[in-house]
């Protein structure tokens, strides 16, 4: 076949040459045959037995996931324990078994279909990567149901590295991921917060996902060359196509280590303004990264993993060891955690929820946590706790009225006095800031600056909610753009606000990760700036290149601006005035002496 090129995700780097594997990782087929009554209660055992199995084969899993990539990761297998482990599941089935004379495994599938439509149908994006984990039990239940072999990796070999080719990296076909037997992974589905793409990237294989009908487009020995900084996969190419991509990578990797060492200077305007870079934490395994690169603190500690796919959120105890490792490691910078945006699309695997017609816009976040205080007040404990021990601050997501914060403000204050009384060790207070991520909290962001200690601006959320654009709708990704006029005096009004009310009003959006938006950013008048640790060193270097001056002149004149396109192609030209930008570019002819000079300034 000729040469092609698919688009798809980029969410691991690093690029990959090699024969394709395409493995369709699906449950066998079921044959539709009914059981005579008599047969009933073997059937029953017959699925108690398969159930357990199936139990025995995710813990196997969990502990060879827990030996390669940590036990964070390994706890994306507890999701599938607990569905095995599901009242309604087993009596459900059971019922179909008792009452319609199916056969075990045609009652099983049964049952997994029915589940897979109300998971497709929420409109929750966890409930849909929850897919993966439903995926891996159907094809577990069902194979020995069936007495059949369950798919597996064992073509990839050592002395034949491959490309792997799935329609999704379920977390079971991940674990069984060999680094030297797999050169990288191509997905027809998944996005960059799956499960797939967080192994992938913790155990440093380059993917791509979301390539469309990946699956009926590539075969198996066909060539192809994967690029997880671009989030391509090229198929046939020519021995130009392949020797141009492992010059990118060397180019990109070389670029990111001439940025890398200038980590340790700050991030200091040429008139000497001096700005705080702080790193946004997904997971605890990025505070090492967010170290290496001399982050002044941490923006926005994210705390959804300690509920995405568990049984129960991780108690006050875990939580308070855990925010006081982090907070000692960055001492003496803060250290902002973010608390439970729960509901929408994230929920304890198993939680009851109402169905809602559209959950981004529903019980979530600070309205869920003020609902339910027995879910919001241990989190306050555990984050005075560890504030006795390192300089912790707590935001509020998703905050749209007044009287939000000042209810959190009173729980706070309350935990805080009984923690006194209980003679446990805490601190007296926390600093307590909020999210500003939607136009209303833009709005009244003068209101929200006299009860909030600080404002940190969401900018993706802020974005998707002033323009009414799904920021993961592939057509509408143009549409997507925080250099809209309504966004940047949105932007303006909210820095307008800190500075009168004297608090820190920070950006810790991917608008932050831009050079030309930083530009933007720092000429709006924000002095804090967070973004993923691997993000810092580029961030803190144009923080270095540029005068607040000229940005807040090129900010004044934007905002006079129209359109989307005329603010991004003013700012850039712009900015060119001050910064080489093909510097950033890792395949431009520009010298390499050049180029690590300036980053090292």
């Amino acid at each position: 076949m000729p040469h092609r090129i698919i688009k798809g995700i980029a969410v691991s780097p690093g690029v990959a040459v090699g024969p394709a594997l395409v493995v369709r990782w699906e449950a066998p087929v079921v044959p539709d045959k009914p059981i005579a009554a008599h047969q009933v209660q073997a059937e029953v055992e017959r699925l108690v037995a398969a159930l357990a199995h199936a139990k025995e084969r995710i813990a196997r899993s969990r502990a060879k996931a827990a030996e390669r990539a940590g036990e964070e990761e390994a706890r994306i297998f507890d999701a599938q324990l607990l569905i095995l482990e599901d009242r309604d599941l087993r009596t459900g089935v059971d019922r179909l078994i008792r009452d319609n004379h199916f056969s075990a495994e045609r009652a099983f599938q049964l049952k997994m279909l029915e589940w897979r439509g109300l998971w497709s149908t929420t409109g929750s994006a966890m409930l849909q990567e929850r897919l993966a984990d439903l995926t891996d039990v159907e094809i577990l239940v069902l194979s020995q149901l069936l007495g059949v072999a369950e798919p597996s990796l064992e073509q990839a070999r050592p002395d034949t590295p491959v490309v792997l080719v799935a329609r999704d990296l379920t977390p079971a076909l991940t674990v069984q991921l060999d680094r030297e037997a797999v050169l990288a992974i191509a997905c027809e589905e998944g996005t960059r917060t799956s499960h797939a793409a967080i192994l992938a990237h913790s155990i440093g294989i380059p993917a791509v996902m979301a390539l469309p009908e990946v699956l009926d487009r590539v075969t198996t020995g066909e060539t192809v060359v994967l690029d997880g900084w671009a989030g391509t996969l090229q198929v046939e190419p020519a021995d130009s196509t392949v020797e141009a991509a492992q010059r990118r990578d060397r180019q990109r990797r070389e670029l990111e280590r001439d940025l890398e060492a200038g980590s340790e200077l700050p991030a200091q305007t040429t008139d000497g303004t001096t700005l705080a870079v702080r790193a946004n934490l997904d997971l605890p395994e990025e505070l090492d990264l967010a170290l290496r690169h001399q982050a002044d603190g941490v923006g926005l500690m994210r705390t959804e993993f300690l509920v995405a796919g568990r049984g129960q959120i991780s108690t006050e105890e875990e939580q308070a060891d855990l925010y006081r490792r982090v907070g000692a490691a960055f001492d003496p910078h803060p250290v902002v955690v973010r608390s439970f945006d729960l509901g929408g699309d994230k929920f304890p695997v198993g939680a009851k929820r109402i169905a809602e017609a559209n959950p981004m816009l529903g019980w979530r976040a600070i309205r869920v946590c003020l609902d339910q205080p027995e879910i919001f007040r241990p989190q306050l404990r555990a984050v005075l706790r560890a504030a006795a021990h390192a300089k912790l601050r707590l935001m509020l997501p998703l905050v749209t009225r007044v009287d939000e914060v000042l209810r959190s403000r009173e729980l706070v204050a309350e935990e805080a006095r009984a923690l006194r009384k209980a003679g446990v060790e805490a601190a007296a207070s926390v600093p307590v800031g909020i999210m500003v991520e939607t136009p209303a909290a833009a709005v009244i962001a003068d209101r929200l600056a006299e009860v909030a200690d600080f404002l940190s601006v969401g900018t993706n959320d802020l974005v998707q909610y002033t323009l009414a654009v799904d920021r993961g709708n592939a057509r509408l990704a143009e549409r997507f753009t925080p250099h809209h006029p309504a966004v940047l005096r949105l932007l303006a009004g909210i820095a307008r606000a800190g500075r009168a009310a004297n608090r820190e009003v920070s950006v810790c959006g991917e608008m932050a990760s831009d050079p030309v938006s930083v530009y933007l950013l720092v000429g709006l008048g924000f002095r804090v700036l967070s973004v993923a640790p691997p993000s810092l060193p580029l961030v803190k270097w144009m923080v270095r290149q540029i005068s607040a001056r000229d940005a807040a002149r090129c900010a004044e004149a934007a905002l006079e601006l129209a359109t989307a396109d005329e603010v991004s192609a003013f700012a850039r030209r712009t900015v060119g005035g001050a910064v080489d930008l093909r510097l950033l570019d890792p395949s431009s002819p520009l010298p390499a002496r050049a180029r690590r000079a300036s980053f090292r300034r």
